[in-house]
Order: C-alpha cells, then structure tokens, then sequence
C-alpha cells in the first residue's frame, strides 16, 4: 500500500465515484504517533469481548465462515460508529487502497458526492457531465435504497463501496426528492470519471465566469491557467462559482484564497474543541484578483473547503453569496495509520471557523441573496442564480 498523502483534505464527504473525494474539510496524515502493539488502556475490560468471540467461534454452525481478521476488522469499524460521527470511520486494506487511488485521479463509478446529512444518506452533489447528472440526480436527494439494500444507518464509506463499480455495470439508487410523494429507482450505468477543476469563460465583454468545480490536486496549476488567461482579457469583474463543489486539499483552497485576498488574510481558523490552541491559515499569494468586483455562486452542493473560501471571501471582504445555503460540512479529519500498515482510522478531529470565527458545521452559510433554483430551470438554459449575481456585479464599482 503506498502511503498516505500527508496533506489536508477539505472534501465534501465521498465522491462516489464517485470520487470518494472525501468530503472532508480537512483531513491530515497523523503524525509521530507512538506504536505499541501490547498497550491497552487499565481502564477498559475487554473481558466482554473476548467472551463473544469465544463463543462465536464454539458455537457458530460453520466454523470455516469464523475470520479472525475479518472479526477484528468488524470490531473496529463497531467502534468508529458508536462515536455517531459520520465522518470517522476505519478503513480496512481494500478500502484504503481504493480511498488512495480516488484521491488521486480518474477512477469507475457514477460522479456524484455522497454525505450525510441529520443522519440521512444524501446526495451532495452530482458531477458535470457525469453518468449521476445525465440520471437526473439532483443534489439534496435523499438516497433510500442502493441496490434495493436499505441506506438506513449506512455509514458515508459503506454507501460509496457499494455505489462505485466497474464501468458499464448499472446501480440502482432509490431516490426522494423534495416534493415527490414517494421514493423513486434511478438506474445508473457507471463509467470512468475524469473531472474538470475549473472553467471560465468571458460574459458581456469585461466579466469573467470561473466556475471551480472542486479543489483536487491539479487544480493549483489550472487555476493559474486560468487567472492569467482572465488578467489578460480585459476582464475587471468576476462571478465565482462554487455551485455544487464538494471540497478538495486545505492547501489548494488556500492557493486559490491568495488570488482573491490580500496576503496575510486569514482564510480559515482549525478550532480543536478547546484541547489546544486554535490554528490560523492565512492566504499567501500573490492577491491578482484582491481588487476586482466579485460575486460568488453557493448552493446545497457547495461543501466544505468551498464553504471555506465562500465564508473568507465574504468575512474578509464582504463579497455577496448567491443562491441557497451551502451544505454544511466543517469538520476536520485525521488520517491516522495502524500498526499493519494497511489499514488507517479517519478521526474527526476539529472545525473548521471562518475568520470572524463562525462554525460552518450543520448550518452552512445562508446566502445575502437567497434564490433557488426550480425544477427543469437548467434544462431551458434557465439560471436565476446566475442571473442574478449578473445583476449584482454590473452594478459594483
């Protein structure tokens, strides 16, 4: 297994593609972490357990079905559930690998983030031009079945190995939307999925369009493609859409932050809950676009290390949010690696603040300008969102 990127991760939840993109703000490798194989804490009795596994093992009627590694594994994940955060989870070899080669590329499956959301499995966010899109998945769907087996207590990780697959086989995914009466089956045939990180186009001669549509690896080296190309255009206003962007690596966000504020800023603000000291990043770049008119696009879609850079933008320099409250994820994860070398623990770790200090977590950002989109509005190239950050930044200075 190669090794566990050491970077922080401000994803959405899981791409299922899906890109498991961890939706995450954040995740960090841990570090200088002590191994002892015979250490367990005085305090707890594992006596309980043991007498579990004693008695599986005598009594189960096939004892060729009792994997001890299996069992150990199962108990593991047991234990990363019974915190009830969504986003802390264990990782057994064949997930890990699988979470390492989503991170870093194309990969199978059907292009739609996958989180939880008041403990109902969700869809955050479908992809453009994905195999989700073209199904008609919507972000905000609640997902109720996959494969006619019940999303009911379905962990995030749990949802994606079920959902992704090899290319040309179909997933059925049981959907319920706001305003259906009843839950509907949307089959899905999966394909290898390469996604954009960003776009732009000029719009009424002098206005740049930059839609980010999430923050991976490569997305640094695009974006200053991209800036350079709008710096040359004439362009002296600019729309920036975060519409349903699941998040990506802390440090790309805070790449793209440089571009749009002055250097030093604060972006975001790492809270630990009280256990030590809050940690401030601050943007470092070379603050091209610090000056320009801007507008940002946000919806249900927009999640964490987007919520990020919407919540700096407007804290820092009072840029308008339009169109729905984003999603809502703030918390930080910290992938922690065990003793086999195989396997790895996310942990939920701290919250991510915006700089005036407010938590994103479960409240998202709630927009200056509310407008929601309405069913089949994109399908008659129809965009009030859009619309209306057009009618805001023709009138700024």
């Amino acid at each position: 297994m190669t090794s566990i990127n050491n970077k922080k991760i401000i994803l959405g939840t899981a791409l299922v593609a899906l890109i498991f993109i961890v939706f995450g703000a954040g995740f960090v490798l841990g570090k200088n972490q002590v191994v002892c194989k015979a250490c367990k804490p005085e305090q707890i009795d594992f006596s309980l357990f043991w007498d579990a596994y004693n008695k599986l093992s005598e009594n189960f009627i096939d004892s060729s079905k009792i994997n001890d590694r299996e069992i150990i594994y199962g108990a593991i994940s047991g234990m990363t559930k019974s915190t009830g955060d969504a986003y802390t989870n264990f990782f057994d070899p064949k997930t890990a690998k699988t979470f390492q080669e989503e991170l870093s590329g194309s990969f199978e499956g059907i292009g739609a983030e996958v989180g939880i959301k008041k403990s109902q499995l969700i869809i955050i966010a479908p992809l453009k031009d994905t195999p989700a899109e073209k199904a008609g998945i919507k972000a905000g769907d609640q997902i109720i079945k996959i494969d006619g087996r019940s999303a009911f207590d379905m962990s995030v990780d749990e949802a994606v190995s079920i959902i992704r697959g090899k290319r040309g086989t179909k997933v059925v995914l049981t959907i319920l939307r706001e305003g259906w009466n009843q839950p509907r089956e949307i089959e899905i045939i999966r394909e290898t999925i390469k996604i954009k990180s960003v776009e732009w186009e000029l719009k009424e001669g002098a206005l740049a369009y930059i839609k980010i549509y999430h923050f991976d690896q490569s997305l640094a080296y695009d974006f200053n493609k991209v800036a350079y190309e709008v710096l040359s255009s004439g362009a002296n206003k600019i729309i920036l859409d975060l519409r349903n962007n699941p998040g990506g690596y802390l440090e790309v966000g805070n790449d793209i932050a440089g571009w749009f504020l002055k250097k030093g800023a604060v972006v975001t603000i790492e809270d630990f809950g009280g256990k030590i000291e809050r940690k401030e990043y601050k943007a470092n770049g070379n603050s091209a676009f610090s000056n320009y008119p801007t507008v940002l696009l946000i919806n249900e879609g927009t999640a964490s290390a987007s919520e990020i850079l919407a919540g700096a933008l407007r804290d820092d320099r009072g840029i308008k949010l339009v169109g729905e409250k984003s999603f809502g994820k703030g918390s930080v994860q910290e992938l922690v690696p065990l003793q086999d070398g195989e396997s790895f623990l996310k942990i939920t770790i701290a919250n991510w603040l915006t700089p005036k200090g407010s938590s994103i977590s479960e409240v998202g950002l709630a927009p200056d300008y509310k407008i929601e989109l309405k069913e089949g509005d994109l399908e008659k190239n129809k965009d009030p969102q859009l619309e209306k950050a057009l009618e805001i930044v023709r009138n700024m200075n």
